[in-house]
This record gives C-alpha cells, sequence and structure tokens, in this order.
C-alpha cells in the first residue's frame, strides 16, 4: 500500500512538472501561436486539397507535397485578393471623405446636424461651456494625440509590427505545408507527449476534432462571404450607394461579423456612420434624394436583416452543425467565454469548446452529465 508521504511525494512532482511545463509554454508562447495557426490553415485548406486530390491524369492525382503547394498559393491568393481590392476602396473613402468634408460643412442640413449635437452636448455636460465647439475640439484632439514624438513612436512600431508579421507569415505558412502534406503530422506531434496506454484514444480524438474543426472555419469563412455580399448587395441597391463603396463597407461588416454578438453590431455602427458622412461630404451618393433620418434608417434597415439572416439561417447552420451541438450550448459557451475573456475569449471559444467536448466524450464517456451533453 502506497504510503501517505509517498503519495505527496508523487503530488508534488506533478506539479512541479506542470509548472515547468506552462513556463515554457509561456516562454514560447509565439511559437505555439505559428503552429496553432498552420494548424488551423491546414484545416482550411484541407477540403481543397482533397477536392484537388480528386482530379486525375491518366489514372493518376498529384503527389501530396505538390498538393499541399497548390493549396497555399491559393489561400495565399484569396488572402491577397481580398487586402488589396479592400486597401484601396477603404483608401479611396478616406480621401474622398478628406477631400469633400471641408465643402460639406457648409451644408445647411449638415450644420445643422453639427449645431443640433453640439447643443446636445453642451445640454449634457455643462462643464463643457456655452463657447465649446465641436470642430475646435476634433482639432485640438488630433494636434495632441498625433505631435511628431508620436508620430515617430508609430512609425517605429509599424516597422517592428511589418518585421514580425514577416516572421510569422513565414512560420505559419512553413508550418502548415507540411501539415498539409502529412496530414497525420499534427496528430504524430501531440501523441507522442501522452503515455502509451492513451495513444490511440488520442490519435481517434484528434482526429474528431480536426473533422470538426475543419468544417467550422470553412462555414466561418462562407458566413464572412455571405454577410458581406448581401450588405453589398444592399448599400449599392438599396442605399444607392457606388459599387467600390458598397464593396469596402461590405467586406468590413463581414470580417467584423467573425466576433460573436458584438462584431455585426459595431459593423453596423461603423457603416452607417461612414454612410451618413460619405453622403454629407459629398463623396459618394448614398440615397442622394432623402432626408438625413431615412439615410440613417435605410442603412440600419439593410444592416439589420442582414443579421436576421445570419442569426436565423446562417448561424445555426455553421455553429450547431459544424461542431454538432445545441444552439444554446453555443450561446452559453460563448457568454461564459465573454465575461472571462473579452472579444479575444468569445472569438476562441467555440473552437476551444469543441476540443474539450470531444476529449470528453472520448475519456469520460460514462459522466452522466457528459453524457447527457453529447446525446443532446
Amino acid at each position: 500500500m502506497e504510503r501517505s508521504v509517498d503519495k505527496l511525494a508523487r503530488y508534488i512532482l506533478y506539479a512541479a512538472a506542470a509548472v515547468i511545463i506552462l513556463a515554457i509554454c509561456y516562454l514560447l508562447r509565439s511559437v505555439i501561436v505559428y503552429i496553432l495557426l498552420a494548424a488551423v490553415t491546414a484545416l482550411i485548406g484541407r477540403p481543397i486539397m482533397h477536392g484537388l486530390g480528386r482530379i486525375k491524369i491518366k489514372g493518376k492525382s498529384a503527389p501530396q507535397w505538390l498538393l499541399a503547394i497548390i493549396t497555399i498559393v491559393l489561400l495565399a491568393l484569396l488572402l491577397v485578393g481580398v487586402v488589396t481590392q479592400l486597401v484601396p476602396v477603404i483608401y479611396n473613402i478616406v480621401m474622398n471623405i478628406s477631400e469633400n468634408f471641408q465643402n460639406a460643412s457648409g451644408s445647411s442640413e449638415f450644420s445643422d446636424m453639427v449645431y443640433n449635437l453640439e447643443y446636445w452636448l453642451v445640454s449634457t455636460f455643462p462643464s463643457l461651456g456655452p463657447g465649446f465647439s465641436l470642430e475646435d475640439f476634433i482639432v485640438d484632439f488630433g494636434r495632441k494625440q498625433f505631435n511628431m514624438g508620436s508620430l515617430t513612436s508609430i512609425v517605429g512600431s509599424v516597422a517592428s509590427a511589418a518585421g514580425s508579421l514577416v516572421v510569422a507569415l513565414f512560420s505559419i505558412v512553413f508550418i502548415g505545408f507540411f501539415f498539409l502534406k502529412d496530414q497525420d503530422l499534427f496528430k504524430k506531434m501531440v501523441v507522442s507527449l501522452v503515455p502509451d496506454k492513451d495513444e490511440q484514444r488520442t490519435y481517434e480524438t484528434i482526429g474528431k476534432v480536426e473533422g470538426l474543426l475543419s468544417r467550422y472555419f470553412v462555414g466561418l469563412i462562407l458566413e464572412v462571404l455571405c454577410v458581406a455580399g448581401l450588405n453589398i448587395l444592399g448599400l449599392s441597391l438599396v442605399a444607392k450607394m457606388d459599387f467600390s463603396t458598397a464593396l469596402g463597407i461590405g467586406f468590413m461588416t463581414g470580417i467584423l461579423n467573425v466576433i460573436p454578438y458584438l462584431g455585426p453590431w459595431i459593423g453596423a455602427a461603423i457603416g452607417t456612420v461612414l454612410g451618413v458622412v460619405l453622403k454629407y461630404s459629398s463623396a459618394v451618393a448614398v440615397g442622394s434624394d432623402l432626408n438625413l433620418l431615412t439615410v440613417i434608417l435605410v442603412l440600419v434597415g439593410i444592416f439589420v436583416f442582414t443579421q436576421m439572416i445570419d442569426n436565423f439561417v446562417l448561424q445555426p447552420l455553421i455553429y450547431s452543425k459544424s461542431i454538432k451541438a445545441h444552439p444554446l450550448e453555443i450561446f452559453i459557451v460563448l457568454l461564459i467565454a465573454g465575461t472571462l475573456g473579452g472579444i479575444i475569449g468569445m472569438l476562441v471559444a467555440i473552437p476551444a469548446y469543441t476540443v474539450a467536448r470531444v476529449i470528453a466524450s472520448v475519456f469520460l464517456p460514462n459522466v452522466k452529465f457528459i453524457k447527457r451533453l453529447i446525446e443532446a
């Protein structure tokens, strides 16, 4: 029979080993993040690679290394295409607003809007004083925030971030290539860290997790494209916005939609503000024959309609079907993750919960709570 002293010593060793492992993970957190992002890239690219593998020439498909390279190139082209399409559009929006804002300030409706906003601020915050000017406040704030010292700091930060981004992208692409080429490589890496008696179950667990997460990430990309597409159509056809501007705002709302619950509201708010500013800066025709209130209602209506389609059609299909969980279950997980970790917590909540759910179903199948959860 094991003595209490021996048991205590064993627990102390386990605790010390756990602390050492956590310390190593913290020191190597950048490398771990690169590996995880490479694994996500491989999961997204796996359906593409499988589709390419079905193409046969003289009864033979291309070798795995070539399929992996083609898949990574296609994903890179997709990313570059989105960036190169969006950056000029966003730049043009900013330049149009900057060039035409001064002219807009002379319009009576715009002047009335600014005056009403200043009146509301002064009446709500009397400490501002009767001589408060919104224009002067914005100019003074800009001068304080964007002096030469801060500009130098920003340029240095951007240069440092650019260097880190290049290293990160190269690392992710390099590691992702091998994950795609040898689709069992990530499993082998994880299995090598577990005891021999748990190797088979761990191998099967990782296989299930990879399948679910692959469907989830691909579905998430489709959701972004669908939300962006609906908003682009609404902004161009209903709000009468020119297509290039609608493209920029639409994709912005689609990308922000990735953030559960908060993202759509942030995207809708930014999109509405941009639409109003573009209209009254004379930069872009946005419902040119409509007054301010009607323009706001039209823009909000477009974003709300898209969000309803997303909530009742897209999300149930993507979140519930892809990871095989009940919508209420997903909502509670996101709520807990948002409370504990904010936006970052909500972003990683569903993938992390998927992993935990599959591990529990394999290693703790007889626990009543887990059994009921999986059956539901």
